[in-house]
């Protein structure tokens, strides 16, 4: 993790064009205190995971309504393994069935947010999480 203050990448992958609930929580994240580059729409993985590591962010966080949920995710953690970088946390949101959300967490997601959640929860898991994450580490 980086020192100071959390920094928070926020993705809207593929061709979803709906991006209200990821400003809203890319809001809630900044007057929380963390640091939040977002990358806009229409974002590749690729394109995610390459801008996560340029900003050194310590999460990044997806927006996926599209449905391509189980392509998205595991691409992502696919390319932060090819690149070192598995110590970025993978969380995320959408329209998600609670059997793909199983998937997805056993794939190395740590969490995912349903929509209409408290953004207060995404806060509160990302301070946590990354608190812990630190600890270990030293």
């Amino acid at each position: 993790m980086s020192k100071g203050k959390i920094r928070v990448l926020i993705g809207k992958p593929g061709l979803d064009g709906h991006d209200r609930g990821a400003k809203v929580v890319a809001r809630a994240l900044r007057d929380a205190g963390m640091e939040v580059i977002y990358t806009g729409l229409h974002c590749s993985p690729e394109e995610i995971v390459e801008t996560a590591i340029q900003e050194d962010v310590d999460a990044i966080g997806l927006s996926v309504l599209s449905g391509a949920h189980m392509v998205v995710f595991p691409r992502v953690i696919e390319l932060l393994k090819e690149q070192g970088a598995e110590d970025i946390v993978v969380f995320g949101g959408g329209i998600i069935p609670e059997e793909d959300r199983q998937q997805l967490l056993v794939l190395g997601v740590k969490e995912i947010f349903v929509p209409g959640g408290a953004t207060q929860q995404t806060i509160k898991f990302l301070k946590n999480h990354l608190k812990t994450a630190i600890s270990t580490q030293h």
